[in-house]
């Protein structure tokens, strides 16, 4: 039996005389969902009924695009290589000279996406509250980079976090803590639909009170919510001309004077809008529908892997607004029972002038989403510097190693934790894969390849001292307290 949704799209109706059914099953749809959004509303708080009739209307447009869209959002079959120009070098940017950098930097706003949580590493409250190196969290270190900034520079780079509700009371709390200036974008909601129903999942607009009814929204959302907030309009009337975004949780996005030259300064008489960080994709970077992973996988048409490191003109993404230009393709994020509607803040660059992408070193690119990625940047293989990680001069390769923590033993922090009283020293790793019930000492030095692997019931102790070099271990070996 077909779905609602198979019928509001028309996929099992393909005839011309089909049209008119189709069009009364959309406007029945979204008739039902403005019921129901209707009713959110007025179970709003008083003070914030403004705010969620705002949230909740953008979700409802968005809900009808979702609906007026008839195949995949993406067609593989008609994806090609990018034109010549459409990616330039990093090293052939120009560098700026002293004298400009600081008129520069007063032009800058720095926007860290800080919506998520780290419960899929077994942490409560935001992901950016998790402790990365020298018990500085991501949002430490992050202040730390912009008071380095600041100070180095003699200027006042203001920082923005866009929250979600799921963030917003936890980092608003961290902020006065540790008492430092941060513009707070108004946290962000959507609501979850049921996949059968078409209707929310929410009976209440209070989100707190049915947390899994909602999800923050995606990245997208930013110039929306940007301009929304106020702080676009605030920022341009001070001065500010553009605006550098990534995720909070990726370690090398920081700001980078040669780029943020290149958006301001273009030597080629051609105004850059906006500028997309990629890097050269490795077969790690797969996020794509498992029957075109072998095709994405493939460097021949998929070079280069988008680092979500963005940078884009106010002014433009004020005029697109207005205009009514933006629009981004829509992502669902499945569940069991209920999907989710996001949209690619990357995907905006086809609406701004003279888009242009950069191919940048990995070094930018150090997102932690496993532990597995915690490893990395908790280990000998980085240095600490005002905030920044920068790879210790002591590795002879600049590459990062692959390392692959699997099974239940290792994806949540303090379990992670508990297996690695000290991080082993990696300068000299290529490849570590661990699985099963491993724990390792102090000391440990791993180098070139290195697969650890206790099957069901065996339990493997490295003990304190051991190196590895090339070495596959398995079976059972245990260390016993005497």
């Amino acid at each position: 039996m077909a779905t609602l949704l198979e019928r509001v799209k028309g996929h099992n109706r393909a005839s011309s005389d089909s049209s008119q059914f189709i069009q009364a099953t959309k406007r029945d749809a979204l008739n039902n969902l403005q019921r129901e959004i209707d009713k959110l509303v007025s179970s709003a708080e008083t003070h914030q009924e403004k705010h969620v009739s705002e949230e909740l209307d953008r979700f409802s447009k968005l809900f009808s695009r979702f609906l007026d869209e008839t195949g995949p959002s993406i067609e593989w079959n008609r994806i090609e290589k990018l034109p010549p120009d459409a990616i330039r070098n990093y090293d052939s940017l120009e560098i700026p000279t002293t004298d400009i950098i600081h008129n520069m930097l007063n032009k800058l706003v720095v926007v860290k996406l800080n919506g998520g949580l780290g419960t899929s590493m077994g942490c409560h409250g935001p992901k950016s509250v998790i402790t990365v190196r020298s018990n500085l969290t991501f949002l430490d270190l992050t202040v730390q980079q912009i008071e380095h900034l600041n100070k180095t520079y003699k200027v006042n780079v203001p920082l923005v976090l866009m929250n979600s509700f799921n963030t917003d009371e936890d980092t608003e709390k961290i902020i006065r803590e540790i008492q430092k200036p941060a513009s707070r974008d108004p946290y962000l909601s959507t609501v979850l639909i049921n996949k059968e129903s078409l209707m929310p999942i929410a009976k209440s607009a209070g989100v707190h009170n049915h947390p899994e009814a909602w999800y923050p929204p995606g990245h997208g959302d930013f110039y929306e919510s940007f301009r929304n907030s106020g702080l676009l309009d605030r920022f341009l009337k001070n001065g500010r001309e553009c605006c550098f975004i990534s995720n909070i949780d990726n370690l090398g996005a920081t700001v980078d004077l040669n780029i943020l030259n290149l958006l301001l300064n273009p030597k080629d008489a051609v105004q850059h809008e906006f500028i997309m960080e990629v890097t050269d994709k490795t077969r790690a970077d797969v996020k794509v529908p498992k029957e075109h992973v072998d095709a994405f996988k493939s460097v021949k048409t998929f070079k280069y892997f988008n680092t979500n490191n963005l940078w884009a003109k106010l002014g433009a993404i004020d005029r697109i607004l207005t205009q009514g230009g933006l629009s981004m393709e829509i992502i669902t994020n499945s569940k069991t029972l209920e999907n989710g509607l996001n949209k690619l803040p990357s995907a905006a660059m086809k609406a701004f002038e003279g888009a242009i992408g950069i191919n940048v070193p990995r070094s930018r690119f150090l997102p932690v989403k496993t532990t597995s990625d915690l490893l990395l940047v908790m280990s000998n293989l980085y240095n600490l510097k005002y905030g920044s990680l920068v790879m210790s001069s002591q590795r002879m390769f600049m590459s990062t190693p692959l390392v692959k923590l699997g099974g239940n033993h290792f994806n949540k922090v303090k379990d992670f934790l508990s297996r690695f009283p000290i991080i082993p020293d990696i300068l000299e790793l290529d490849h570590l894969t661990v699985s099963g019930d491993v724990t390792f000492g102090r000391g440990v030095s791993l180098k070139g390849t290195v697969i650890i692997i206790a099957n069901h019931g065996d339990r493997i102790d490295i003990p304190s001292g051991a190196i590895l070099e090339n070495k596959i271990v398995s079976g059972n070996m245990r260390i016993l307290d005497h």
